[in-house]
């Protein structure tokens, strides 16, 4: 099956070729979203808030955090694949996606054991409450079984769309939610948390099947090939030098996210419950915003591969404007359905005024987020990942715990834990706007 979408060849309408990009991605994001949607939804509605509050809440930012830097290091492998594919480069291309999976399974097998005892841990440390304690403790031990398959899917993919082929990976998305809305389910009334985790746990594996499968079967150049020799060493210091950074990014937004959660759960169950539910449609932009930097990302670097550099440039302002635009949209829906959304996941009325008081501030603030999204996508298209990464972790990360501990810890309320994030998101779009102008970033890596 040939990738559905390609820069390769450099030509035809960039707008109409993200677009055709675009979708599938957004589409699978949305899908990939529900698996947490749909066990909050039952969770809250038919086990309660504090279970809906343990899994939404305090499960979400830990999980994050572990998982999360895995993730991130795993985009040096969509990097490099798109680059090798965009200059037709076959060989190093096939060696790229073996080292890529190889590099999930060893994560995955980390994480797997790290998070039986690690999460306990995290959980007592950023005072979760009493109430709901079990309840996380129950569904993270059983999530962190299942991280090979999840780190494979998430690797797979992304390889996939790095080559132009973002359809397989929706399909496959799809098939998955519903296992794992058909398992949430029939397991959530003999099991609770437990069963929504194996719920999450088998739609994961039958994703990673779903992708390997692809890879394997493919007869393309980027087909994955099961032998050691395949392997590089050195491939795998470009991935890292690449991902390494957008791990560690990603490892400082749950890191102070942490600590965010922390001041959340001192507040109490009401307030862990409305944000967790907040959370949850939250999640619906956030998957979106980042579709849009994957496809920037491989536009990019394919663009980059091919040194179709003019049309590089045109990739990021359409990327740009695409976001904005879908950014209106949904602030938009989200403060005219603020009500009924936060609904869905519990109807508890602190819990809805919480959740509603919470949509008014991001829905009003979202569009601050863009620039700092399509311009950090662009620049690790091209292999520039290092400063993008340092700016956001101090533009959104440092910032914000140093919010967090001036402001928010003196008197801490639901509205002051909020507003951190339009402060943050703000500063680091400004960072990127200035140096994506006067920065010469992409001047620099032509010539190296």
């Amino acid at each position: 099956m040939r990738p559905a979408i390609t820069e390769q060849e450099g030509t035809g309408t960039v707008w109409r070729q993200m677009l055709l990009f675009f979708f599938p991605i957004f589409l699978g994001t949305v899908f990939q979203q529900m698996y947490s949607m749909v066990d909050a939804a039952v969770l809250g509605r038919f086990v309660g808030k504090e279970a809906l509050a343990a899994v939404g809440g305090s499960d979400a930012e830990v999980i994050n955090l572990l998982v999360g830097f895995f993730v991130g290091l795993s985009s040096g492998a969509g990097v490099l694949v798109s680059q090798y594919f965009g200059a037709r480069h076959r060989e190093p291309l096939r060696s790229a996606v073996y080292t890529g999976i190889l590099l999930s399974v060893v994560c995955g097998a980390f994480l797997m054991i790290a998070g039986q005892f690690v999460a306990p841990m995290i959980l007592r440390a950023i005072h979760t409450p009493g109430d709901i304690f079990q309840y996380a403790v129950d569904y993270l031990r059983i999530y962190f079984l299942c991280m090979i398959p999840a780190l494979i899917y998430n690797m797979g993919a992304g390889i996939l769309r790095a080559v132009g082929d973002s359809r397989r990976p929706l399909y496959y998305l799809i098939v998955c939610c519903a296992v794992n809305i058909v398992l949430d389910l029939a397991l959530v009334f003999p099991l609770g948390t437990q069963g929504t985790a194996l719920a999450t746990c088998a739609s994961q594996v039958v994703c990673a099947v779903l992708v390997l499968r692809a890879l394997l079967r493919s007869q393309e150049d980027y087909r994955l090939q099961l032998r050691p020799a395949a392997y590089s060493g050195m491939q795998l210091r470009q991935m890292l030098r690449i991902g390494l950074p957008a791990g560690l990014q990603s490892s400082m937004y749950s890191f102070a996210n942490v600590f965010l959660q922390s001041a959340i759960n001192k507040l109490g169950t009401d307030s862990v419950a409305a944000w967790a539910a907040f959370r949850k449609v939250d999640s619906i932009y956030w998957p979106i915003a980042g579709a849009l930097g994957i496809t920037v990302m491989t536009f990019v670097g394919q663009n980059f591969g091919a040194r179709q550099y003019d049309r590089l440039k045109q990739t990021v302002r359409t990327g740009l404007a695409l976001d904005v635009l879908v950014t209106v949209v949904f602030s938009a829906l989200a403060l005219a359905l603020r009500g009924p959304l936060i609904a869905l996941f519990n109807d508890d009325p602190e819990v809805l005024r919480i959740g509603r008081q919470l949509a008014l501030i991001f829905g009003a603030t979202y569009i601050l987020y863009p620039i700092t999204e399509i311009y950090s996508s662009a620049m690790r298209g091209v292999g520039d990942s290092l400063l993008p990464s340092l700016m956001t972790v101090f533009g959104i990360c440092g910032l914000r715990l140093a919010y967090l501990f001036l402001v928010v810890n003196r008197d801490a309320s639901n509205v002051k834990i909020a507003l951190s994030y339009p402060l943050t998101w703000g500063v680091t779009s400004l960072m990127f706007l200035i140096y994506y102008h006067r920065g010469r970033w992409l001047t620099r890596h032509i010539r190296n």
